[in-house]
């Protein structure tokens, strides 16, 4: 919602400003069709981008800065979790670690099946493969289905 672009710029900034933590590389930024979401949001289009940070905080700490940077940006929290939103941010993996833990779960639980994630990743990492994960990413990504639509928006944050 709002200013989409400004919104990411401003909220890569933030994350960068976590005591501990250090953006190394934004990916470019997709223009993504919304998944799961009501039909009254259907033709809304969102962008999406993956940032790689160098994190000396542990998980749960991350997490809680990375919530505090969503408030701040006007980002209301309702039952509908897929509903338009200012901001998401969330945590796709952190090195070998796996955590399971109600709202922390790492690797992100969705992330080998949303192409709108693994895409952008794939650009920075393709050769990652995630704990638990027998392929790369770029593996990954050639075996998603091409739907919903995964456009690129801009090179250029």
């Amino acid at each position: 919602m709002g200013d989409r672009s400004a919104n990411l710029r401003r909220a890569a900034e933030a994350v960068d400003h976590i005591d501990g933590v250090t953006v190394v590389a934004r990916s470019p930024i997709y223009e993504t069709e919304p998944v799961n979401v009501r039909p009254e949001n259907r033709d809304l289009l969102f962008l999406n981008a993956v940032l790689i940070a160098n994190s000396l905080i542990q998980p749960r700490a991350l997490l809680h800065h990375l919530h505090d940077i969503e408030n701040s940006m006007g980002r209301v929290r309702t039952g509908d979790r897929n509903a338009p939103r200012t901001i998401d941010i969330d945590i796709l993996y952190a090195g070998d670690v796996r955590i399971e833990e109600g709202d922390l779960n790492i690797p992100h639980p969705q992330l080998l099946t949303r192409r709108f994630v693994v895409r952008p990743l794939a650009d920075l990492r393709p050769g990652l493969i995630l704990p638990g994960v027998e392929r790369s990413v770029s593996e990954i990504l050639l075996s998603l289905p091409e739907t919903p639509k995964v456009v690129l928006f801009s090179v250029q944050w």
